[in-house]
C-alpha cells in the first residue's frame, strides 16, 4: 500500500479565503487556527493534467456516523495511523465509507465571469459564512511543517511559522506518476459544522474534490484503478464502475425487542431485467458480509433480505451499509447516523 504516513484532520476555524487565478495549478487558499497555531489550507481549484476541470460535490445537509467521532476530537491536528484506517474508523474514504454518490460529482471550472458560478467561488461562499458564523471545519488531508514548521512567513497569508494542509482531495485511483499517491481510507476534504441555537438544527456540510482522471473503482488493498485500460489511458471517472441495477432503499436497522435476527435491508431492482444475485453480498462497516446466493429479484421488485446475525449485524451507533456484485465491485452503498437508528421498530429510508 502506499499509504500516506502523515494523513490526518485538522479540527480548527476560519479566518480568511483567498482565491488564485493566474497560475496552472491555482488553489482555493483558507487561512485557519486551532487556538494554538495558524494554518494554511490548499484546496486544488484545477487539475494539473487534462481534463484540467475538478470533480466537485458539496453536500448540503451531510449525514454520516462519522460526524459524532469528529466532534470528539480536541481542536489541532490529529494524525490518522495506518492501524485507524479502516471501515468504521475517522479516515475518509470516498468509494468505501459510502460518503455521498460519487456518480454525483461533476467538474467545475475554477473561473468563470458570472457571480457564483466557478469552483472558487463556491468555496468561498462556505468559507465566508463558516467565517461569520465561527464555524468549525475538519480538513482531511495531508500536512506540512508540523514537526518542522517553515522558517519563513506563509507566501499567501504571512503568518510564520508556516505549515498547513494539502491533498485536500480523493487520494486513491491515480494513474501514471501519480500512481505513488495511491491508498484506501485517506482521502481528503472538508467538512464543515455550522451551529446553531438550536441543537436539532445543526447543519454539517460535506466538500469533497476528485480529478477527472482518478477512477473511483479502486483495489480494496493498494487503492490503485482497477480497469482493462490502466497503462494505456484513465479511466473515465464520471460514472460508477458498475451501473447500478439494485440500490439498497432501506433498513431496519434497530428492531423492537433484542433479536438482531430481525435486522433487514430492502433491495431494489432498478433494471429492466431480472437479476441473479449467486456471489453477490452485503457487507457493514466492520467489513461483515452476508451472502445473497439464491435470491432472484424481477424488474422493478424490491425484496427485503433478513439479515443473518451470525454474518452480519448493522450497529444501531451508526454505519454503512454496501451490496457488492460477484467480482466484488461496490454496486451501492448507503450510510446512516445514530440518530438515525435510536427509535426502535423504525425503518430507515434512504
Amino acid at each position: 500500500m502506499n499509504l500516506s504516513e502523515g494523513y490526518g484532520v485538522l479540527k480548527c476555524q476560519a479566518i480568511a479565503g483567498k482565491t488564485e487565478l493566474g497560475k496552472d495549478t491555482p488553489h482555493y487558499q483558507v487561512h485557519v487556527n486551532d487556538g494554538k497555531f495558524s494554518y494554511r489550507l490548499a484546496v486544488n481549484v484545477r487539475s494539473s493534467q487534462k481534463p484540467f476541470d475538478v470533480l466537485y460535490l458539496v453536500e448540503n445537509s451531510f449525514e454520516h456516523y462519522i460526524t459524532d467521532k469528529l466532534d470528539k476530537l480536541d481542536f489541532g491536528f490529529t494524525k490518522i495511523a495506518e492501524t485507524d484506517r479502516k471501515a468504521g474508523g475517522i479516515a475518509l474514504d470516498y468509494i468505501r465509507s459510502n460518503l455521498f454518490k460519487v456518480s454525483e460529482m461533476k467538474p467545475l471550472p475554477f473561473n468563470l465571469p458570472g457571480e457564483n458560478n466557478d469552483l472558487n467561488e463556491q468555496i468561498d461562499s462556505y468559507i465566508k459564512r463558516a467565517i461569520e458564523t465561527k464555524a468549525v471545519i475538519y480538513v482531511f488531508g495531508e500536512p506540512w511543517g508540523l514537526e518542522k514548521p517553515e522558517d519563513k512567513p506563509d507566501k499567501i497569508f504571512g503568518f510564520q511559522p508556516g505549515r498547513g494542509v494539502h491533498n485536500i482531495h480523493m487520494n486513491q485511483g491515480n494513474s501514471g506518476a501519480f500512481a505513488k499517491e495511491n491508498g484506501v481510507y485517506q482521502d481528503g476534504g472538508l467538512l464543515i459544522h455550522f451551529p446553531s441555537a438550536i441543537a436539532s438544527q445543526e447543519n454539517w456540510v460535506g466538500a469533497f474534490f476528485a480529478f477527472q482522471s482518478q477512477s473511483f473503482h479502486t483495489d480494496d488493498r493498494t487503492g490503485n484503478p482497477i480497469d482493462k485500460k490502466v497503462g494505456t489511458e484513465p479511466p473515465d471517472p464520471s460514472t460508477p464502475a458498475v451501473k447500478a441495477q439494485v440500490k439498497i432503499v432501506a433498513a431496519l436497522v434497530n428492531p423492537l425487542g433484542d433479536d438482531a435476527g430481525k435486522e433487514s435491508v430492502t433491495l431494489i431492482n432498478s433494471s429492466p431485467e431480472q437479476i441473479d444475485f449467486n456471489g453477490w453480498t452485503l457487507t457493514n462497516k466492520l467489513k461483515q458480509k452476508q451472502p445473497l446466493d439464491g435470491l432472484k429479484i424481477e424488474p422493478s421488485a424490491s425484496f427485503t433480505v433478513p439479515l443473518d446475525k451470525q454474518q452480519i449485524q448493522l450497529s444501531n451507533d451508526g454505519g454503512i451499509i454496501t451490496i457488492l456484485n460477484q467480482e466484488g465491485i461496490k454496486v451501492d452503498g448507503v450510510s446512516y447516523t445514530k440518530e438515525d437508528a435510536k427509535d426502535q421498530g423504525w425503518t430507515i429510508v434512504f
